[in-house]
């Protein structure tokens, strides 16, 4: 790795900031947080800088559908609806769909909060009915959808003393009882990447520690080897910048000589359960090396995840701006808001310019229309070419979120709500 042309002040700076002046290469990633979670070091910590990681970022297979049963269930509301109009041979394909389905405590006697918040199931669909063989007068529903988790290997923790569960649909409706659940509630999934190396690395005091702890076989030994850093991504100029989501969390194993030469290591980490970030964030980053990107709509050619990544990265990389005064007016570019993730990225353009931040959700966005985020409310909004938008962002369900459909009416409320004048064009 050599240093990038025009960027050796960078590169000079960075090496006094990270104590890296006698490491023969250009340090990529940052590692900053806790080893041993020993109040010592605090989680905040500088832990290494290196080269290259590997295991970080991984492209998955598809999240693969889930099988649930309703065991001996009382169907009511819109479940009971679809169990008596959709014939026994059509039951798995389109017409028994059912949405999402919230599987939660009975409502507690008056003045008893819930002991358990529930579960939520999303785009469900049901594959097959049956009298229950434990439930006399109920039915047994073989359900396929997705549990709501932020990362697909969560364990998903069974209630106690919970001897009925009741069935909600999205908007709080009844759809029944049932007395038990599977499928739903289990433990913690293997990890999908089994171990993350940190290649060209110049471990810190911590993480020196816990390199000093491997081949021991004492829990007090165990516990120092533990580590859990937030990755950040360093910068031509040497600023160092979060890459959101970006954990390297688990087991110190072991550490090697590097390829790298000059004294640095190889280190390998044994991962806790984890969904790493896709590889395609590896380019959003590589836009960013030596400042932000130069043009708009950069990010229009990637689909919805990494979209939405490109709004993440945009959201590490977001200075404390001052917000323009209120009356000003700004240009939305709509010609490639094909999806909801391109929306926002075409928003935070419109308002920061290119690779600028407005928001990577509903609720994200909301508050970016509160100020300090670079626009003062009221402002003008004009949205051109918003005929993309109005044939894509329409009325659904979306089944990457697992959600109703944001639509162009529910964001033009959203700016209405928040004295935005939007001037669709």
């Amino acid at each position: 790795m050599t240093t990038p042309a025009g960027s050796e002040a960078g590169w000079a700076r960075q090496q006094q900031r990270y104590g890296t002046r006698d490491i023969p290469v250009n340090p990529r990633w940052l590692l900053r947080g806790d080893v041993g979670f020993d109040s010592a070091y605090g989680d905040e910590v500088l832990l290494a800088v290196c080269a290259e990681i590997e295991g970080l970022f991984v492209d998955l297979p598809p999240r693969p559908r889930e099988r649930f049963t309703l065991v001996g269930c009382v169907p009511d509301g819109a479940l009971a609806d679809l169990l008596d109009r959709v014939p026994a041979g059509a039951l798995g394909a389109g017409r028994a769909w059912l949405g999402d389905v919230a599987i939660a405590e009975p409502l507690p006697s008056p003045g008893r909060s819930p002991s358990w918040m529930g579960e939520d199931l999303g785009d469900v669909v049901v594959l097959a009915r049956r009298p229950s063989r434990t439930v006399p007068e109920a039915v047994d529903i073989d359900l396929d959808g997705f549990v709501h988790v932020y990362d697909r290997t969560a364990a998903v923790v069974r209630p106690g003393n919970v001897p009925e569960f009741a069935l909600l649909g999205g908007d709080g409706t009844p759809y029944g009882t049932c007395r038990d659940v599977s499928g739903v509630f289990r433990e913690q999934a293997p990890p999908l990447v089994p171990r993350v190396r940190l290649l060209g690395c110049r471990p810190q005091a911590p993480l020196l520690a816990a390199l000093d702890a491997v081949g021991r076989a004492t829990k007090a030994s165990l516990r120092r080897r533990r580590i859990r850093a937030e990755v950040h991504t360093i910068a031509a100029d040497g600023s160092a910048h979060r890459v959101i989501d970006a954990v390297v969390s688990g087991t110190v194993g072991s550490g090697e000589p590097s390829r790298f030469g000059g004294g640095l290591l190889d280190v390998t980490v044994d991962s806790d359960p984890q969904e790493p970030l896709p590889v395609g964030v590896l380019d959003i980053l590589a836009h960013r090396q030596h400042g932000p990107p130069v043009q708009k709509n950069m990010w229009s050619d990637h689909g919805r995840e990494l979209r939405h990544q490109w709004a993440m990265v945009a959201a590490a990389h977001q200075s404390v701006v001052q917000d323009r005064s209120a009356g000003t007016t700004y240009d939305l570019d709509g010609r490639h808001v094909t999806d909801i993730e391109g929306f926002y990225c075409a928003l935070g353009e419109a308002i920061n310019g290119p690779g600028g931040y407005f928001g990577c959700n509903l609720d994200a966005f909301v508050d970016c229309l509160r100020g300090r985020f670079g626009a003062s409310t009221p402002f003008r909004l004009v949205w051109h070419d918003s005929n993309v938008a109005r044939d894509h962002l329409v009325a659904g369900y979306d089944r990457r979120r697992l959600a109703p459909a944001v639509t162009v009416e529910c964001l033009l409320g959203i700016f209405a709500e928040h004295d935005v004048e939007v001037d669709l064009r």
